[in-house]
């Protein structure tokens, strides 16, 4: 398995890494497959498997349950898990505990909060006792209710240099990792040379260390219109809808089952 090392190591090699956002056994098995790099099992579960309108609600029951499902199914990919929602915010100690949850209980290899500069004493707090913890910048879905929506951070110069100024300070603290979430390219180039640890990003640009989408949209599985970021490589929607037309219209004719799946 890939560790925190090998990934500064990457980054140092100018080897990008590869990063997907899967939420159970059978995604994680062909992630795996596929060589991906990291998993992250995302608090995004809640508007991609539960249908939610933002990712507010996800508890840290959920986000162990979805884990462990992914951890059955990773073999030795690196898991790394969201902290939900108020799992962090309210301090240090009980951000801890919970991140101890999603290791001990869940399987996590490391953990990803939202937040800036703020979140220093908690990353501190967090990686002292042993637990890798990467962080998240730009558009945080989590502050939604802050931003105002889903947009674009970072356009302006004063708006880069303060992201610039979080992630360094979020380095200092601790952190191995970075995602920089919906951002002008140049700003991200801005943020980048501010720091030495692995930036990885969804929205952010080419210049990147790495990348990050969701399972579902990489796949094309969902109906709606994806975000300008995502590229989709497979129309697997239409593919899952046609299968089961078929099956449907073999029950209605009689055609299904056939001599080949009945026991004798």
């Amino acid at each position: 398995m890939k560790s925190i090392i090998d990934f500064q190591k990457m980054k140092l090699d100018n080897e990008k890494i590869s990063m997907i956002t899967a939420y159970d056994f059978v995604q994680a098995g062909i992630a795996k497959e596929a060589g991906i790099d990291i998993i992250l099992v995302g608090d995004s579960l809640a508007t991609t498997v539960q249908g939610k309108k933002n990712t507010l609600s996800v508890t840290m029951d959920e986000m162990i349950y979805h884990t462990k499902l992914v951890k059955e199914g990773a073999g030795d990919v690196f898991i790394l898990a969201d902290m939900p929602f108020m799992s962090y915010q309210t301090g240090p100690k009980e951000a801890l505990i919970n991140a101890g949850r999603l290791v001990k209980e869940a399987g996590a290899n490391a953990v990803k909060i939202e937040g800036g500069a703020f979140l220093k004493e908690t990353i501190e707090k967090i990686v002292t006792a042993g637990i890798p913890v990467m962080a998240h910048i730009g558009l945080m879905p989590q502050f939604i209710n802050m931003l105002g929506g889903y947009k674009v951070q970072g356009r302006s110069e004063a708006e880069a240099v303060k992201l610039a100024s979080a992630a360094a300070e979020l380095e200092h603290a601790g952190a191995f990792m970075i995602v920089l979430e919906a951002i002008p390219e140049e700003t991200s180039l801005v943020i980048q040379k501010a720091v030495n640890i692995p930036v990885i990003g969804i929205g952010a640009g080419r210049y990147t260390d790495g990348q990050v989408l969701v399972f579902y949209d990489v796949v094309g599985m969902l109906a709606a219109a994806p975000p300008k970021f995502v590229k989709k490589y497979a129309d697997s929607r239409s593919i899952l809808i046609k299968a089961l037309s078929d099956f449907r219209d073999e029950i209605k004719k009689g055609i299904f089952p056939s001599a080949e799946n009945i026991y004798k």
